[in-house]
């Protein structure tokens, strides 16, 4: 493994000087003392000249003195931001305090004790029933604050993650002009700390669209969410228990692994955009593992998906949608498929008793290196929420949805070429049953089905050492095809399909990573759908995402 040669800011360079001063001073200080120690044994009666050079040696010293107490009261000015720091987290400070007798800091004792070494483990007593925390070097192996520090705590990390986009795209609703705009898409905080070894707690801390929130939706802009929150017991290899939290349904890769760095697009790939609705996050338990070498697994139980997307304000104090004939938008629909259908996460506010449930596989098969895919299934009984109503009041009764995907990605090995595909495929129980089949508006129906399918290309150019770091560039295409209006349904609506529901996408691009953690992106999109008017919604976007 290379050796890093470690470069330190100017502040501690500064202050490598200054303790270095100190302790060389100290170390003549030392040595003069004992010199006049020793003498003093010698020959009680000294020359008359002998005694003024004793005497002035003396002043040396006492000056000497004060100019160390002076250069540790510089020291500690300098150390006191670190110190307060410290203090506030509840660690101890690395300097051995000296007796209160004292009067004069043991200076060549503090410097053989480590003192000033900036990774030195505090001591502890010897009866100290308190463990002895690691020195930094031992704690090497978690996560730094931020990638800035090392963490301040012993099974502390914090990541991070977000994305910003920017360009020009055409708007639907004002006949397909082109309007510049950007957006802070995301931040995202990622704390988690080891409780034990064998208890881990996670967390997803996401402020969406800047966090300013002007749309009453929960789902849609500024939102400020708690997208993950749940404790691991690693039980076993085959087998760990998730607590019960706010955890991702595990649907696709992309909807597990949404970092903008594992994506060449500037928006995520199409399919989990509707007919997945990621970030797609519930009220969760699970349990997971291990089967094989290349195989694992995850079992989940959670809230169900809910056929209700309309303000989060319009719920009744009684959990069920606003009475009849107030109306209310589905959650399901034949334009943004599952897109709304997420159920609330807080305040005991879910419309429904369902209890969903979710299976996944992952394989990276040993005997085809560079491949790996995963399957998944989601069932739940029934999306209705309470209280749920036709257009002509009449109560809708269940509908089940179950979901399934398929999804491989493959780095050609001893090559840049890079292959991606994915197939979702979801199923109505009772589609008559749906909102949008009763809402008095034909365009937003639904069928029996939903499915969409995508491949993608994407070749890897190495483009050399820039700024002191290998930058490498990703040109990709990206074609996917959805249709969200299949036939067989019905309901008070009538059965007359727009076509705006099939829709295909061209995505071509490229990305460029100046380092795994950081990519520069910029992606040309064209939309087509079958709609009268046309899908009008291509896009000229750029964009910049980190992970670390």
């Amino acid at each position: 493994m290379a050796l890093k040669a470690e470069v330190r800011p100017k502040s501690s360079v500064r202050r490598g000087i200054a303790v270095a001063a100190v302790a060389t001073a100290a170390a003549l200080l030392a040595a003069c003392t004992a010199a006049l120690a020793s003498d003093s044994h010698v020959d009680v009666e000294q020359p008359a000249s002998g005694s003024v050079a004793n005497q002035a040696l003396l002043k040396k010293i006492d000056a000497m003195e004060r100019r160390i107490k002076s250069l540790e009261t510089q020291v500690k000015q300098k150390d006191a931001p670190a110190a307060a720091s410290s203090a506030s987290a509840g660690s101890a400070s690395n300097v051995k305090p000296t007796s209160k007798a004292s009067t004069t800091p043991n200076w060549s004792a503090a410097v053989a004790n480590g003192a000033f070494l900036v990774d030195a483990a505090p001591e502890q007593p010897a009866d100290s029933d308190q463990p002895v925390k690691p020195a930094a070097s031992d704690t090497a192996g978690h996560k730094a604050i931020l990638g800035l520090a090392d963490s301040p705590v012993p099974g502390l990390a914090v990541g991070a993650y977000g994305e910003m986009m920017f360009g020009t795209m055409q708007n639907p609703a004002a006949g397909g002009q082109w309007q510049n705009g950007a957006d802070v898409r995301r931040m995202v905080l990622l704390p988690t700390y080891d409780i034990t070894d064998n208890i881990i707690f996670n967390a997803e801390l996401e402020w969406e669209h800047g966090g300013n929130s002007f749309d009453a939706d929960d789902k849609l802009h500024g939102e400020i969410d708690v997208e993950q929150l749940w404790i691991d017991f690693k039980i076993a290899d085959q087998f760990n228990w998730r607590a019960p939290g706010i955890d991702l349904v595990p649907i696709g890769y992309t909807n597990q692994h949404h970092e903008p760095t594992q994506f060449y697009s500037v928006l995520r790939p199409e399919i989990y955009n509707n007919l997945i609705p990621s970030t797609w996050m519930a009220p969760a338990s699970s349990v997971y593992g291990t089967i094989a070498d290349g195989l694992s697994y995850q079992v989940q139980v959670s809230s169900s998906l809910e056929d209700f997307g309309d303000d989060f304000g319009t719920r009744t104090d009684a959990n069920t949608v606003p009475p009849f004939p107030a109306g209310y938008a589905p959650g399901i629909d034949g334009v943004n498929a599952l897109s709304f259908a997420r159920p609330p996460i807080g305040d005991f506010r879910q419309l429904s008793n369902t209890v969903a449930v979710a299976g996944r596989l992952d394989y990276s098969p040993p005997s085809v290196p560079g491949f790996s895919g995963s399957t998944s299934a989601y069932y739940t009984p029934s999306t209705t929420p309470r209280g749920a109503y036709a257009d002509t009041g009449m109560p809708l009764g269940a509908s089940s949805l179950a979901i399934f995907d398929s999804e491989f990605r493959y780095r050609v090995p001893d090559s840049g070429l890079e292959l991606r595909g994915e197939g979702v495929f979801i199923t109505f129980g009772n589609p008559a049953n749906l909102r949008a089949n009763n809402d008095t508006n034909a365009t937003d129906n639904v069928g029996k089905d939903m499915y969409g399918v995508s491949g993608e290309v994407a070749y890897h150019i190495p483009l050399g050492t820039i700024l002191h770091s290998d930058w490498e560039a990703v040109p990709f295409y990206r074609y996917t095809y959805e249709n969200l209006q299949t036939g067989s349904y019905a309901g008070t609506d009538l059965n007359t399909p727009t076509g705006a529901g099939q829709l295909q996408f061209h995505s071509v691009g490229v990305a460029v990573f100046p380092s795994p953690n950081l990519v520069l992106k910029a992606t040309y999109q064209k939309v087509i759908n079958r709609a009268p008017a046309g899908a009008q919604a291509d896009s000229v976007l750029g964009g910049v995402g980190f992970f670390f």
